[in-house]
């Protein structure tokens, strides 16, 4: 097990990978979109400037000072003290800084890094003692403070031989070789993931995810739906990334249709939508009734159009905000449970309505209203369950009085013999 920690100017990023008689598994990824060199160098000008009670008023005095900041943050590098060297307000500003002013003002963005790493290894289901190499990637990882931080993380000194600035045009030229298959015999093979979950869209604007996040490709996933009203005979399909429960907090990658479905009841259908991605990133997604064996199909590449920084932001949204999305799911899934309860008992007494007296009929009534009122303004999932809850348990002895006309017609002017 490896992990490559990428620290670049303006993003981080965390990769665990497997390797196993040459083929490198990615079993996990993350980061952090807004962190990078730049934010290092934006911290010890900060610090410089607060030593000195000055603050940079033009953009020029800005420029100058970050740049001031960069240059001793390089210096740094190799040596125990460097000057930060600026001109402000026309005066020129020449401070000596020394290795252990710059890790005292940069503390909290090296630890942010390592909070990211945690996240990681925790999707990857893995202790950090189980890694067992370090691989630094990206020019900002040069600085002693970062090494020092990462190999008392991982207990194992990082590994520095190759140059942090370089590996990644290296990584993928080899990768770009292999896929153009100039080296079908190579003893390198990667295995990429996934980087955000892939689902579709369920009734009430949920989503039910098919394929999650840092699912290793390629790979193939599939999974049953039905229909929700009765006769329906066609079924829209909407493929969304993502990982919070709303649709509408998700990104839209394709939608089709399912035309042909034979006409059933509400639920009887049974519609397999398999996932398939390759090894490209390449999605395709297919809707097929299993009965009839009608069938819709449509090609999509779910990374089209989105940047890193894009994916990292969608993952910290889905983190920041899980617990107020699982609270909202409960509430659509209480809603779509009622709103079905409600339609399935309409329907039965628009055809057996009769077997009730009307002081039945009017409890049921009452029950439906109470119902539809609580669905129509509660958002409170426990009541709304418990509305639900009311109107099966009122609605048991018109269940019973239906069946029992039933086997009654079924059994009128039969005999004992015939059956």
């Amino acid at each position: 097990l490896y992990a490559v920690y990428d620290l670049g100017g303006g993003t981080f990023d965390i990769s665990i990978l497997r390797l196993t008689q040459g083929v490198f598994e990615v079993i996990a990824t993350g980061g952090d979109s807004a962190l990078g060199g730049d934010d290092y160098d934006t911290a010890l000008a900060d610090w410089v400037l607060a030593q000195h009670g000055l603050q940079a008023q033009s953009p020029e005095e800005k420029t100058a000072v970050r740049m001031a900041a960069r240059a001793c943050k390089e210096a740094l590098t190799d040596a125990d003290s460097a000057q930060f060297t600026a001109t402000l307000a026309g005066k020129s500003l020449d401070f000596a800084v020394t290795r252990a002013d710059f890790d005292a003002a940069t503390a909290d963005l090296t630890k942010r890094t390592l909070s990211a790493v945690r996240r990681t290894l925790r999707d990857a289901q893995l202790d950090r003692e189980e890694v067992q190499g370090v691989v630094m990637v990206g020019g900002s990882t040069r600085m002693p403070q970062v090494q020092a931080a990462v190999g008392e993380f991982f207990g194992k000194e990082p590994l520095t031989n190759l140059n942090p600035d370089e590996v990644v045009a290296l990584g993928a030229s080899i990768q770009a070789n292999q896929l153009a298959g100039n080296n079908s015999a190579g003893d390198l093979l990667l295995l990429d993931v996934i980087p955000l979950s892939l689902g579709v869209e369920t009734m009430g604007g949920l989503v039910e995810r098919i394929v999650g996040r840092n699912e290793t490709i390629p790979t193939a996933k599939a999974q049953d739906f039905t229909t929700y009203k009765d006769g329906q005979t066609a079924m829209a399909i909407h493929v969304v990334q993502g990982e919070r429960d709303l649709v509408a907090d998700c990104r839209s990658l394709a939608r089709f249709e399912l035309r042909g479905i034979p006409a059933m009841a509400a639920g009887a259908a049974r519609i397999r939508v398999t996932f398939t991605v390759d090894a490209d990133g390449l999605l395709s997604v297919s809707a097929k009734e299993q009965g009839s064996g009608v069938e819709a199909t449509i090609d999509v590449k779910p990374s089209y159009g989105l940047s890193d920084d894009q994916i990292a932001k969608m993952l910290e949204d889905g983190f920041a905000t899980a617990q107020e999305d699982m609270r909202q799911r409960a509430v659509v899934e209480a809603r779509v449970d009622a709103d079905r309860l409600l339609m399935a008992t309409q329907s039965a007494l628009d055809i057996d309505g009769d077997v009730l007296s009307d002081k039945e009929r009017a409890d049921i009534d009452a029950l439906m209203q109470a119902l539809r009122k609580l669905h129509a303004t509660s958002d409170d999932a426990a009541a709304l369950e418990a509305g639900t809850q009311a109107l099966a348990k009122g609605t048991e002895q018109f269940a019973a009085q239906r069946m029992n006309r039933g086997i009654r017609e079924a059994l009128a002017g039969k005999n004992i013999q015939t059956l």
